[in-house]
C-alpha cells in the first residue's frame, strides 16, 4: 500500500511540479520522481533561470539600458568571469528551490529522489545510492524536460567548446564567441554576451531568424542585433569545427571560416526519455525522443500522459506547466467544456526582447484569413520616450470583419510582459472595441494598445477601410 499512487509523476521541473501539486489538490495520492534534490528541473537550475540571471546581470553591469539616456558607458573595464556575474543567480535559484519545495510539502506530495524507468506501464523502478524501489501508479505523467543536442560533429569534450548547459562553465568572458544554431537559445546568449563585449558570430542554416515569430519582428530583431554588433551569418552550415590551443575554427559549406575563442553549440534540444525504458511501458519516442499525445496530452497508453519539453515544441516552462494542469484536472476530473487548444504566449529574451501571442501574418495569410494590422512605436509612446527605447513597437492583428484580436506582437523594452494583455483580450474573445474603450495609465507601455487601435480605425474612417 506504502508504494501505491493514484498518480506517479516523473520529472520534478516546471511541468512535473504544476502536475503533481493539480492531482494532489484533487485529493489524489501523488509521488514526485526526480534524479536531483533541487526541485525545478532545467527551468529553475541549468536553463531558464542562469541564462535570464546572465542577461539582466549583463544589461546592469554594462549600462545597455543607459546608454542613450545619459550617454553612460559601465563596460566592464576587468577581466569578469562568469561566476561574477551569477552571484545573484545562487540567490535567485536558492529563493525559487524553496518555494517549490514549499509548494510540494503544502500538497502533500511524496518526493522520491532516484533514476526512474517503467518496469510495465503501471510500474516504475526507482533506483537510487541505497538501491531500487518500486512502485505502481493508476496514472503516471512524463515530464522528463529535455537536454542540449550535441551534434557528433563537433568535438564537445575540447576546450572552448559548450552547450548551453555548459555554456555558463566558461571561466571568464570570451573576447569573441560563434555560436551555432539560431533558435531561441543561441540568439538570447548572441545577445547577452554581445552586451558583455564578446566578438558575436550568430551562424543558422536557415534563411531567416527565428521563423516562429512574426516576419516583421524577425526582421526588426535582425536589424537590431547587427546594428548592436552581432554578426549573423544565415543561410549558412558548419563543415568543419576544429579547435586549438587559442580558440575554435569554423568552416563553412559556403568556404567562409570564422575563428574566435569560444564555441556555443545550440542545436536545439533532445527530450529526456531515452532512459525510461518506454518500451516496457508500451511507448515508443520520436527521432529527438518527443512523445506524441492527444489534445488531452494523453499517450498512446491512455492513462500515461507527458507535457513540456518531452513533447516538443515550443518547449517553454510556462507552456508545460499549463499542459500539466490542464492534464491533471482531465485525468482527475471531467474533460468535458475543456478546451483542446489554446492561445499560448512566446517570448525570447534577447535584447531587445520579443514577445508573441496568437496568429502571426504568415499563419493567416495561409489560412486565407482576412485580416488587418494595428501597429504603435515605443518612441511615439510617452514610457516608450522616458525609457529610450528607439526601436521596439506592438503590432496587432485583428479580423477584418469585426476587428476581433488574432495575435499580438511585441519587440522592445518588456515585450514579453506587455504581450499579456493582447493574450487576455484574445482569450475572452475581444478586440479594437475592448482598447478604445479602456483607460490605460499615462504613462505606460499598456498604452501602445490604444494607440495602435486608434491610429487603425482613424485609417479605416480616412480611406474607407483598414489599411494593412
Amino acid at each position: 500500500m506504502q508504494n501505491t499512487f493514484d498518480l506517479a509523476v516523473i520529472g520534478a521541473g516546471p511541468a512535473g511540479i504544476v502536475g503533481a501539486t493539480t492531482a494532489a489538490f484533487t485529493g489524489a495520492r501523488v509521488a514526485l520522481i526526480d534524479r536531483h534534490g533541487d526541485l525545478g528541473g532545467a527551468g529553475a537550475n541549468t536553463g531558464t533561470v542562469p541564462s535570464k540571471t546572465l542577461r539582466e546581470t549583463a544589461l546592469a553591469l554594462t549600462g545597455t539600458r543607459s546608454r542613450e539616456l545619459y550617454g553612460v558607458d559601465l563596460s566592464l573595464r576587468r577581466e569578469a568571469t562568469i561566476a561574477d556575474l551569477m552571484r545573484r543567480e545562487r540567490a535567485v535559484k536558492e529563493a525559487l528551490n524553496r518555494t517549490l519545495s514549499e509548494r510540494v510539502a503544502e500538497s502533500a506530495t511524496e518526493v522520491i529522489v532516484g533514476d526512474a524507468h517503467f518496469q510495465d506501464d503501471h510500474t516504475i523502478a526507482v533506483r537510487d545510492s541505497s538501491g531500487l524501489q518500486v512502485l505502481s501508479a493508476d496514472r503516471i505523467l512524463i515530464a522528463t524536460g529535455s537536454s542540449p543536442n550535441r551534434p557528433d560533429s563537433f568535438p564537445f569534450d575540447a576546450p572552448g567548446i559548450y552547450d548551453s548547459d555548459t555554456i555558463l562553465e566558461l571561466n571568464r568572458i570570451p573576447r569573441s564567441l560563434a555560436v551555432v544554431g539560431a533558435g531561441a537559445v543561441g540568439s538570447e546568449y548572441a545577445c547577452t554576451f554581445g552586451a558583455l563585449g564578446s566578438e558575436v558570430h550568430l551562424i543558422d542554416g536557415r534563411a531567416t531568424l527565428l521563423p516562429f515569430l512574426d516576419s516583421e519582428v524577425s526582421q526588426a530583431l535582425t536589424s537590431v542585433m547587427s546594428a548592436n554588433g552581432t554578426a549573423l551569418h544565415l543561410n549558412e552550415r558548419v563543415a568543419q569545427c576544429r579547435p586549438d590551443a587559442s580558440g575554435v575554427e569554423l568552416t563553412m559549406k559556403s568556404g567562409r571560416v570564422v575563428r574566435t575563442e569560444a564555441l556555443l553549440v545550440a542545436a536545439g534540444r533532445i527530450s529526456n526519455t531515452a532512459g525510461l525504458n518506454l518500451a516496457a511501458a508500451g511507448l515508443a519516442a520520436e527521432q529527438r525522443g518527443e512523445l506524441k499525445v492527444d489534445e488531452h496530452y494523453r499517450t498512446a497508453i491512455r492513462h500515461i500522459y507527458a507535457v513540456g519539453d518531452v513533447i516538443g515544441f515550443p518547449g517553454l516552462a510556462s507552456t508545460g506547466m499549463q499542459q500539466a494542469r490542464r492534464a491533471m484536472s482531465c485525468a482527475f476530473g471531467p474533460c468535458a467544456g475543456m478546451q483542446g487548444t489554446e492561445i499560448l504566449p512566446a517570448a525570447v529574451y534577447t535584447i531587445p526582447e520579443v514577445g508573441m501571442a496568437g496568429e502571426t501574418e504568415q499563419s493567416l495569410r495561409a489560412a486565407g484569413v482576412d485580416y488587418v494590422v494595428g501597429r504603435a512605436r515605443y518612441d511615439e509612446n510617452a514610457r516608450g520616450c522616458i525609457v529610450g527605447d528607439r526601436d521596439g513597437f506592438l503590432k496587432l492583428i485583428f479580423r477584418h470583419d469585426d476587428l476581433r484580436l488574432l495575435g499580438v506582437h511585441a519587440i522592445g523594452e518588456l515585450a514579453s510582459e506587455l504581450v499579456h494583455i493582447g493574450l487576455i483580450v484574445m482569450a475572452a474573445g475581444g478586440g479594437a472595441e475592448t482598447f478604445s474603450n479602456l483607460c490605460f495609465n499615462v504613462p505606460t507601455l499598456g498604452g501602445l494598445y490604444q494607440d495602435a487601435t486608434w491610429r487603425l480605425i482613424n485609417a479605416s474612417q480616412k480611406r474607407g477601410s483598414p489599411r494593412r
